[in-house]
């Protein structure tokens, strides 16, 4: 019988992996989708917004802060797509149907970040809400399909290195497509600006589409074409057997929640960094997008020095490390009021920013047990907290800002966050696989 997600070489029949022409399609994906998450989800739409928005919206008898409605609507996007993960994996694992949704989610985030081009004025502030949230699920949503792929595309010894080939190609891209709307901005008189801004709105969904048609012509078919009837309930099935697994193993159910409580503080802080920028330092447009590129830079750097801290020290080590100056990096920004400072801990932000996003996985894969050979079931259940953390993240951000009238004391919140993450890592120990 033939493997279920098998390529077939077309001259001969035969089931290939590790195709060069098939792994830089995939790639492409990353360079196409990471624009939305650099242009959109931190850089311009978020001052865009609230330069747009007033400081108060009026809500169901109420108002809320502009700057938590931002939040909130992060926090709502990402609890919808919290819901339909276990689906969604279900559709990618067991349909044959992963190019279709892959394509229709990126179509559906595409469209969103194109729609950004007609959002201009205060009165139109929920279609942009509605945009926002739409771009977030389509973006977030593709994912599932486009890292369902790389077990299917590549052998398990060539992961890392196809892994962090789309992970170069997302980066690249994405600064190359900011780095031109950042020249937009620029170059663009006073009563041009907000033009240009929407122009790079419709260039990330232009962007977005163009680069996965790449994708989409390499990556293969899926062989199996699979009823959709029970999809619906096996991955929520799938999800608690995985569930039922980890609780034999308290080590792994100790570092899940500790990742849980400190990347609801990572997560919050990268997606609104530039929206605490905006309102509390008056960053403007420009000043905000190479605020944004300082941290794309420094964090590669992070990502390679946190691993060399790791190998000598240990994952534990090196994450208490991360951790603590994340927590220091929100409680200093709690008492800046300086441009040239901020700029100075942003470029502290990358540092531990890539650190995190690296060892955060890899310390993951060190505690699973030996003799699990389904390591995807354990990835894919990482994913829950993974999604519950942003919801918690950027609810807490939008929350305590609108509780308090002031933004600054949301950072000392997400502050707390890392300190309980720090507290339950200090209850892991592993000598044998160095995370201690």
């Amino acid at each position: 019988m033939k493997p279920q997600n098998e390529i077939l070489d077309p001259q001969n029949g035969d089931f290939v992996q590790n195709d060069p022409n098939v792994i830089n399609g995939w790639a492409y994906f990353d360079c196409a989708n990471s624009a939305y998450n650099l242009v959109i989800g931190t850089a311009i739409f978020p001052a865009y917004f609230l330069n747009i928005a007033p400081d108060n919206i009026a809500f169901a008898g109420g108002s809320i802060p502009d700057s938590s409605l931002l939040s909130y609507s992060l926090s709502f996007a990402f609890l919808l797509l919290t819901l339909l993960l276990p689906v969604l994996s279900g559709i990618a694992d067991y349909s044959g149907k992963r190019k279709l949704f892959m394509r229709l989610f990126t179509t559906f985030g595409a469209i969103a970040c194109i729609s950004m081009f007609f959002f201009k004025t205060a009165d139109q502030i929920w279609f942009g809400v509605v945009a926002y949230i739409c771009a977030a699920i389509g973006y977030a949503g593709s994912l599932v399909f486009y890292n369902s792929y790389l077990p299917v595309i590549a052998t398990e010894d060539m992961y890392d290195k196809v892994s962090a080939k789309g992970f170069s190609y997302g980066y690249i891209g994405s600064t190359i497509l900011l780095i031109i709307n950042l020249l937009m901005i620029q170059l663009s008189p006073d009563n041009y600006k907000a033009l240009a801004a929407q122009l790079s709105f419709l260039m990330v969904g232009i962007w977005w589409m163009s680069f996965s048609q790449i994708t989409y012509k390499r990556l293969p078919d899926d062989e199996n074409d699979r009823p959709m009837t029970e999809l619906w309930t096996r991955g929520y099935k799938e999800l608690y057997k995985t569930w039922e697994r980890i609780r034999a193993y308290p080590v792994i159910t100790r570092f899940l929640a500790a990742f849980f409580f400190y990347n609801a503080g990572v997560q919050a802080v990268l997606y609104l960094a530039t929206v605490f920028a905006d309102k509390e330092l008056h960053f403007e447009s420009a000043e905000l997008i190479v605020l944004v590129l300082i941290l794309q830079i420094v964090a590669a750097i992070g990502a390679w020095l946190f691993a060399k801290v790791s190998d000598a020290k240990g994952n534990k080590f090196a994450l208490v490390v991360l951790l603590t100056g994340w927590a220091a990096i929100c409680v200093i920004g709690f008492f800046l009021t300086g441009k040239v400072e901020f700029y100075a801990l942003g470029g502290a932000l990358g540092m531990v920013m890539g650190g995190i996003q690296s060892l955060s996985r890899s310390t993951y894969s060190k505690l699973l047990p030996e003799n699990v050979t389904d390591t995807t079931s354990f990835f894919s259940f990482m994913d829950v907290p993974d999604k519950l953390s942003v919801i918690l993240g950027t609810f807490t951000f939008g929350f305590v800002g609108q509780l308090t009238g002031n933004i600054r004391y949301s950072l000392l919140a997400l502050a707390v966050y890392f300190v309980i993450g720090l507290l339950i890592l200090a209850t892991i120990s592993i000598k044998d696989k160095k995370v201690i």
